[in-house]
Formats: structure tokens, C-alpha cells, sequence
């Protein structure tokens, strides 16, 4: 007994800081001091409420979850009520840097609150607004650079070469792994339709679903070429998010608590962003209490 009491011991151990990489000395000893008082960062990834069917899957009208039902809205208030315990001075979401349009909209909440959208701002940011007295709200968003080069005044001779990078990519494939993701997305619209909200908030944040969701671009359109999917996925959408990125550095200060709002589809790079960067302390949201 004693023998098998002191082999569990081990095994604790081992299993609790064996895994710890090897590392011979911590860079944040050096690169992240108190004084710089850290800003915070909430990310939360989100599907869109209204449901745009811009997306490469659009799902079926009877799988939508209509969040403007009285249930969903008793667990539209729970989700908030969640998230509220990041107590935000500062949250960014899915919309233009000129965000005053939805100031306006905001100030309509205000006075009318049960008159708001089915929008994943008007329902979580709104309230937290409100909740925290805040008067601003800041659209983060942007578009990549592909777009930048096909408006650009030297189009002629940049179209050509954008097209010939894009000429093959429509976001819709029918290889195998492309196949199976389209499997998942219908079980995902499943899992959305029979919990609530919080427990499939809680599922489409956690680590393994945000980084299977990023491999969904790594297969398909992305195989184009030799290295033209690589390319065209770099300049529509890698570099969308690391402006997305640029934008939230753009307005941080020391000290600041910002809640992150914005489709799930950009969490896998905003989540690897903010986690190596120095200048933030990233909170996950499965780590609130």
C-alpha cells in the first residue's frame, strides 16, 4: 500500500509540470514589467445572430436560432451576465472604424431596449454598454489587402495578377476533408439549435474547436497551385485579421479590460495573436469564473 500510495504521488507530479516545455528561462521575466500595466484582452467568438448567409456555409432556415424568442432571450441574458463578469472599459466588434452608426443605434437601445436586433451587437454589447456606462464602442474590422490591390490606381497591371492568384477560388470544394467540414458545420448548426447559449458559447471557445475551425482553411481552395491558395488566403483573410489586429492595438491603453466581439471564423488567428504578443494578457473565455 505505501508503495502504490508513493507511485501515485509520482504520477501526480509527473502529470501536473512533466509537461511543462523545457524552457531554460521565461522571456516575460524581461519583455512584460508592472508598470506597463497590461491591457486585457476578452476574446469572443461568436455566430451572427442574423444570419447573412454570406458565409461559404449558410445554414438551413429551420436549424436558425432565433434569439429574439422569449427563451433565447432569458439565455441571451445569462450569456451577457457571463461575459459581464470581464467588466470591459473598452469593447470592439465587427463593424467599420466609423462606428457612429451604431452609436446611433446604441442611444435607440437606450430608449427602447426591447426593440433591439437580432445582432450579436445590439444583444451582448449593447447591454454591457449600458451595464458599465460606456459611450463608446469601437468597429474594429477591416478588409484585406486583395481588396487593396484589385482598387488600387495601378489595377491594370495588379488585376491580371490578382486574378490569375484567385482565378480557381470560390470557397467550395469537394475533396474529402472539405466534405467532412461541411459535415461538422450541419452537427455545429445542430449543437446551436439544442443548447443554450452559453453552453454553445462555451463549446465554440474552447481551444480544440477555434483551431479545427482554422483547419478548415488550410484544406479546399487553400491547395490551389503551387502556391496560389496559400497566397490568395494570406492577402483576403490572414491579413484581414492581423489589421483587425493593427485596429485594437490602435486603441489600447495601459490598463484597459477590452471585450473583443466578432464572428468565430477569426478567433483562431486573433486567439494565436494576442496569446504571443507581449503588450496583452490574454483571457479565454472558459476562464471567467
Amino acid at each position: 500500500m505505501k508503495y502504490s500510495v508513493i507511485t501515485i504521488l509520482i504520477l501526480f507530479f509527473i502529470e501536473s509540470f512533466g509537461q511543462n516545455d523545457p524552457i531554460l528561462f521565461d522571456p516575460d521575466q524581461i519583455l512584460v514589467q508592472k508598470e506597463d500595466q497590461t491591457p486585457e484582452v476578452l476574446l469572443v467568438g461568436s455566430f451572427h445572430f442574423a444570419y447573412y448567409g454570406l458565409d461559404a456555409h449558410v445554414t438551413k432556415e429551420e436549424d436558425q436560432v432565433n434569439v429574439l424568442s422569449p427563451k433565447r432571450q432569458a439565455e441571451m441574458k445569462e450569456l451577457v451576465d457571463y461575459i459581464a463578469q470581464f467588466k470591459p472599459n473598452k469593447i470592439a466588434v465587427e463593424g467599420g472604424r466609423n462606428s457612429g452608426y451604431i452609436i446611433r443605434r446604441y442611444e435607440k437601445f437606450l430608449k427602447k431596449p426591447k426593440k433591439n436586433r437580432a445582432n450579436e451587437v445590439d444583444q451582448i454589447a449593447f447591454p454591457l454598454m449600458k451595464q458599465f456606462g460606456l459611450d463608446t464602442l469601437y468597429g474594429v474590422n477591416s478588409y484585406g489587402l486583395s481588396r487593396d490591390f484589385y482598387n488600387h490606381p495601378d489595377s491594370s497591371v495588379l488585376v491580371p495578377l490578382m486574378d490569375s492568384i484567385y482565378k480557381d477560388w470560390d470557397f467550395r470544394s469537394t475533396n474529402i476533408m472539405s466534405e467532412r467540414y461541411d459535415k461538422l458545420y450541419d452537427k455545429d448548426d445542430e449543437l446551436a439549435l439544442n443548447h443554450t447559449l452559453l453552453d454553445y458559447f462555451k463549446h465554440m471557445n474552447t481551444d480544440k474547436i477555434i483551431d479545427r475551425d482554422w483547419g478548415a482553411y488550410l484544406v479546399g481552395d487553400f491547395k490551389n497551385g503551387s502556391y496560389e491558395g496559400a497566397d490568395a488566403l494570406a492577402m483576403h483573410w490572414y491579413s484581414r485579421n492581423l489589421r483587425i489586429m493593427r485596429n485594437i492595438q490602435n486603441i489600447t491603453e495601459p490598463g484597459d479590460r477590452i471585450l473583443v466581439i466578432f464572428g468565430a471564423g477569426h478567433m483562431s488567428i486573433l486567439k494565436y495573436l494576442f496569446q504571443c504578443s507581449p503588450e496583452y494578457k490574454l483571457i479565454k473565455f472558459n476562464d471567467l469564473p
